[in-house]
């Protein structure tokens, strides 16, 4: 299995205005496996090969289109670079129940993105590589 280290790409999120649309679609055109993330509408999938992610309902913070997660050891250095370097926080560290936390920036020219910080090494998107 590839390491994957702090800056890697961990997770997409497919962001549709019609998730139960999108997820038949992604199924029957590329053979992804599937489940729904209990409580929410989160639909996750499996790809033959890194990254996996989800497909997601898009909303005013996410809008239609493809979400990368990038990796980090540090939500809050990692935030504070972000501003350092001329980017925006859209949505600050927030919790992803048992899995770790996620946050939503901009960098300088509108590009949108997120950060991930895992729980532990055996924890949400990267486990899969380790």
């Amino acid at each position: 299995m590839t390491e994957v280290g702090p800056g890697s790409l961990v997770h997409w999120e497919f962001v549709s205005e019609d998730p139960s649309r999108t997820r038949p679609f992604l199924e029957a055109v590329f053979g992804w496996e599937f489940r729904t993330v209990p409580g929410v509408d989160y639909q996750v999938f499996t790809a033959p090969s890194g990254p996996g992610g989800a497909v997601v309902r898009a909303s005013a913070e996410q809008s239609r289109g493809v979400l990368n997660y990038v990796l980090s050891t540090s939500l809050e250095d990692d935030l504070r670079k972000i501003e350092e370097a001329g980017g925006r926080v859209r949505v600050g560290k927030t919790e992803i129940p048992h899995i770790g936390w996620w946050a939503l920036f901009e960098e300088p020219t509108g590009l949108v993105l997120a950060l991930f910080q895992s729980l532990g090494p055996d924890w949400g998107p990267i486990a899969r590589y380790r």
